[in-house]
């Protein structure tokens, strides 16, 4: 209803604009709602690009229950069931507390540091992956990290030609929201599929010039069917997983 909360069904009529391409002033007239409702709908759940009509009314209902725990007073009650309820509850709320979250940040970012990526980088992508949008401004990243914006626009720029994280300029706010998606390991493994197809190519030609039958030669035209067959089998694993996902 106009002025009430969005619907589940609102929330695919935004989504099905954005693909459309049109302006939050349109998605807002054809919803009857203001245009401030439909661009902070879309900022806070992964941006224009970004944006999925279920995971933001996930996000929403989460966000919804977790404002009442807060605000819940505790009812004192003397039956077992009510009690076990209440630890419960309490359990769950700690588990997803800040404290834990930030356990979790730093854990998942240690993972990725021990497979390579560096530090600053790992830390933020792990940020990114912890936000219920996935998606967050420099200055969000700054406040939650707190790092310097220099390091923050050093991770992105590290991250960005790796297709790991995607930039976008919020058209209405005119900030860039650096989010994840369902797609990020796709692209993130498309782009180490074109890496092997140059390692590939390159040693090729150094086979060539060489001689194949020498050595080095021998060397490098291993190392290049080597690459081949690695490029093949990661593009078809990729278009695997891109088609289960599409049917998902």
């Amino acid at each position: 209803m106009p002025g009430g909360r969005l619907s589940h069904e609102d929330r695919r009529h935004i989504a099905a604009g954005l693909a459309e391409g049109l302006e939050y002033a349109e998605i807002a007239r054809r919803l009857a709602r203001s245009t401030s409702t439909i661009s902070r709908e879309i900022a806070r759940n992964g941006g224009p690009h970004g944006y999925r009509a279920n995971r933001a009314h996930q996000a929403t209902a989460w966000r919804a229950r977790r404002r009442k725990a807060t605000r819940r007073p505790a009812t004192p009650t003397t039956t077992t069931a009510a009690t076990a309820t209440a630890a419960t509850t309490t359990a769950a709320t700690r588990d997803r507390g800040p404290e834990t979250v930030r356990e979790f940040e730093r854990r998942f970012a240690g993972m990725m540091v021990q497979t390579g990526l560096p530090p600053m980088m790992a830390r933020v992508l792990a940020c990114l992956y912890t936000s219920d949008t996935g998606s967050l401004t420099a200055a969000e990243l700054v406040q939650r990290l707190q790092v310097s914006p220099a390091s923050v626009s050093k991770a992105v720029n590290y991250l960005e030609p790796l297709e790991m994280v995607k930039r976008e300029r919020d058209p209405h706010d005119r900030r860039d929201r650096y989010l994840i998606d369902e797609d990020v390991w796709y692209r993130a493994w498309a782009s180490s599929t074109r890496s092997m197809a140059m390692w590939a190519a390159t040693t090729r030609h150094g086979a060539d010039v060489l001689g194949r039958e020498t050595p080095a030669g021998a060397r490098l035209h291993t190392t290049s069917r080597f690459f081949e067959h690695l490029g093949h089998d990661m593009a078809q694993a990729a278009e695997h997983w891109r088609q289960a996902l599409s049917a998902r």
